[in-house]
């Protein structure tokens, strides 16, 4: 009788001499039934939940050759502990005309199949149980739950036992560094796969110092995976976002996003490594640059989340039809209406770099001047405070309402006391009441208005177009300038005049406000009705009169 064994521990914390003790005790019962060994495979700390093992492929592979008349192992759990891997495995001995026999069952028939396999799957179930809690409680605890991210070090320390303490983690300041670095570059406008790169090129090691990739910067936002996702950067622990199932084909683990009911987070704000404002900045980023599902079919929205490859490239459009002005040769641009469609009679064209040179040198004075858009805050302001008298008046009038109904509300109860009780008093009573109650509701829902516009914002907007006009020419700045221009301009027209082409801006209000405010969402922004009416028109156009302002090329 020919025999092949087989031997399988499953965890590294499991000794390497497992796999000598089970080989020895084999071998100790074929020299009992005087069997023939003609070989052993071997599995070393790996899991018995799938088939995807070497060793295990290799003793199937030389089944099926009938090396071998015979498998003997110490249980049937070290095969498998998979039911269906376990079933496949014993059909193909079965054909080959290969026995199974095991130390702890003797020769296995399908009853041990179907009894051992279910009690082996039921033994990895309960593993996993047992693990998760163990996990979960941990994690309650502020304790990592998996194992170790970039930006963080293991602390190891022992508790009176000599147990280890696991779950300890601390920052590591270099890899801290990085990661700020990266959540910097992304907001400076580069992109996962630029900064990658440069990290690459300057040598710094990426995560279990491996190369980095664009991958592992912008991740998955939904799974909280890349640099860009990770939580614990803002002291924030989440633990069970993903579920890992093993692929019954390939073996291989696949992550499953779980329902956010069931996550569980910890605030550990001693881990924080990225401030608050800059984590909710990178988060509006990737929203804008997320790709979104066409509304309608035919629209491919990743056109509108592309990059610009050029500082105007979308803005540039033909003053006459309104086409895109599009590149017809390597530097030129021209009306694509007049070019490819037919439908314009402009067919004046200009050189991308002349054309940015001249919007540049016209920023300026030609994005709105500064006397205009002091003349503006003005007459905003004085708008706001109309508003605002119209508003107070209202709050003044409801004030007044109040104190005249507390001072019914007492002289009904003054006549209760002196005996003066009618019935109708009560129905009186229950009506001045629900009208105090409305009165101070509305009264406590009342904001404080916001407060006006800075006396000097035209010279402020002033000085940051400047420092803008600067950012752009500066090469380690232009990127995250550019897209700041982009925000403010809607559009650069072009309109034949003569033999050339007159340029005209064209800015959101909105965005104008917000750049000279030097804030995402200023107050003032914020006041009621006042910008409805003043931003009606979509857009403003450079120059005095907010008329069209003409600079040659």
């Amino acid at each position: 009788m020919r025999v092949a064994l087989y031997a399988r521990y499953s965890s590294d914390n499991q000794r390497d001499a497992s796999i000598e003790d089970q080989l020895r005790i084999c071998r100790a019962r074929a020299e009992r039934e005087g069997w023939q060994i003609v070989d052993s495979y071997t599995d070393r700390a790996i899991s018995g939940a799938s088939l995807i093992r070497p060793g295990i492929q290799e003793l199937i592979a030389d089944g099926v050759k009938r090396r071998f008349d015979l498998v003997l192992t110490e249980s049937l759990d070290r095969l498998s502990r998979d039911q269906e891997d376990i079933a496949g495995f014993y059909k193909r001995m079965r054909f080959a005309g290969i026995a199974i026999v095991t130390l702890s069952e003797g020769e296995v028939s399908e009853l041990h199949i179907g009894l051992k396999g279910t009690m082996g799957a039921l033994y990895l179930r309960d593993l996993a149980d047992k693990t998760r809690r163990g996990l979960r409680g941990r994690v309650e605890e502020g304790k990592s739950g998996g194992g170790l991210c970039f930006g963080y070090d293991v602390v190891k320390q022992f508790d009176g036992n000599g147990e280890a303490i696991r779950g300890e983690r601390k920052i590591n300041d270099a890899e801290a560094a990085v990661a700020r670095r990266i959540f910097a570059d992304y907001l400076a406008g580069q992109s996962s796969r630029t900064i990658a790169m440069a990290l690459n090129r300057e040598g710094i090691p990426g995560p279990q110092g491996k190369e980095w990739g664009p991958t592992t910067i912008h991740g998955n936002p939904k799974r909280g995976v890349g640099i860009l996702n990770n939580e614990l950067y803002v002291g924030k622990l989440v633990w069970n976002r993903l579920r890992y199932l093993k692929d019954p084909d390939t073996g291989k683990r696949v992550s499953r996003l779980n329902p956010e009911g069931e996550w569980v987070t910890q605030d550990v704000p001693e881990l924080r490594i990225v401030d608050q404002e800059v984590w909710e900045a990178v988060k509006a980023r990737q929203k804008a640059l997320a790709y979104q599902p066409p509304a309608e079919p035919g629209e491919n929205t990743l056109n509108d989340r592309r990059r610009p490859k050029h500082m105007f490239t979308g803005l540039v459009k033909c003053g006459c039809c309104g086409s895109g002005y599009t590149m017809i040769s390597k530097d030129l641009l021209g009306c694509f209406g007049a070019r490819n469609k037919g439908v314009c009679e402009n067919r004046l064209n200009i050189r991308r770099d002349a054309l940015e040179k001249s919007v540049l040198q016209g920023l300026h004075t030609h994005l709105m001047e500064p006397g205009l858009f002091k003349e503006f805050c003005a007459e905003f302001t004085r708008e706001v405070n109309r508003r605002r008298v119209e508003r107070s008046t209202g709050l003044e009038a409801a004030r007044r309402q109040l104190e005249k109904t507390e001072k019914q509300i007492r002289g009904i109860i003054e006549a209760i006391k002196e005996g003066m009780f009618q019935p109708s008093m009560k129905s009186e009573m229950d009506g001045l009441e629900a009208r105090k109650a409305e009165l101070t509701e509305m009264l406590v829902q009342a904001e404080e208005p916001p407060p006006l516009l800075h006396p000097n914002m035209a010279e402020i907007y002033h000085q940051r177009i400047s420092a803008l006009y600067g950012n752009l020419q500066n090469e380690e700045t232009t990127t995250q300038a550019a897209l700041t221009f982009r925000s403010l301009v809607d559009q650069i027209e072009l309109m034949p005049e003569g033999n050339d082409l007159k340029i005209v801006l064209r800015g959101d209000l909105a965005a104008i406000l917000r750049f000279a405010a030097g804030k995402k969402s200023p107050d003032i922004l914020s006041e009621a009705g006042v910008l409805t009416d003043l931003l009606s028109q979509g857009s403003v156009v450079a120059g005095t009169g907010f008329e069209p302002v003409t600079f040659r090329l």
